[in-house]
């Protein structure tokens, strides 16, 4: 059976990324944050006081920033490490979220970003999560999906996610958060946040994570019956 590249796009707190992680531990495919990546960038650039309207500052940064995903298997997941440090509770507060897509919109960021990604993901086999994956870093992903959700549902989600990690944030700062990240995303001029053409929308408003994941894979193995059947029609017309 052939490995295929999974893309999910999509606005903040909607699911993608855990249901990304899930779908992928499922098929075991390998999973990709790329959010995490763009946090941990942001999460250096506020430690080396990078000013993010210098290019050639940014570009200077760019060069000593060695972003892995490390496995740890007491918490059962994969763990953003910075030039060998694991930041992946630091770069999940409130402060790199206020910041990560005004860094993100950073043309230089986000070649060296995409440039990383498409390396990772060369082999197929793999599920990623992000804003540009279906428009940008793989255009001929074999499955598209773009997940939205209720702005309000979408800040609630958040709350919630900060709250477990002791971190209590007034719902309204969260959704005017959410609504200038929204914003930044797609209207910036480099890769901005829109639907391929090709991809499938998910409205995740009121549905579960389970729910979720097992639409997205029943989704992923339509697409593979698919190119099976394709396969082995070309191996009988060539007989």
């Amino acid at each position: 059976m052939p490995k295929i590249v999974i893309a999910i796009d999509g606005y903040s707190s909607c699911g993608k990324s855990t249901t990304a992680k899930q779908v992928a531990a499922r098929m075991g495919y390998g999973y990709i944050d790329t959010g995490a990546m763009y946090r941990a960038v942001t999460l250096y650039f506020l430690q080396e006081r990078v000013s993010f309207s210098n290019p050639k500052e940014v570009e200077l940064a760019l060069e000593r920033i060695q972003i892995t995903f490390n496995h740890n298997p007491k918490a059962g997941r994969n763990e953003t490490c910075l030039n060998g440090l694991n930041v992946e509770e630091e770069i999940r507060k409130m402060y790199i979220s206020n910041l990560v897509s005004e860094v993100s919109a950073i043309p230089e960021v986000r070649w060296s970003m995409v440039a990383q990604q498409q390396k990772m993901g060369r082999r197929r086999g793999v599920v990623m999560d992000g804003r540009d994956i279906g428009t940008k870093v793989f255009p001929d992903a074999e499955v598209k999906v773009f997940m939205t959700a209720e702005t309000y549902i979408r800040a609630q989600r958040r709350q919630q996610e900060l709250l477990a990690k002791g971190e209590l944030v007034n719902l309204e700062e969260i959704i005017r958060n959410l609504e200038k990240r929204d914003l930044i995303d797609t209207t910036r001029a480099e890769s901005p946040l829109v639907q391929a053409p090709d991809a499938v929308l998910l409205d995740t408003s009121h549905m579960t994570i389970e729910e979720q994941v097992d639409w997205v894979i029943e989704l992923a193995d339509r697409r593979l019956a698919e190119l099976h059947r394709k396969k082995s029609h070309k191996i009988i017309s060539q007989s």
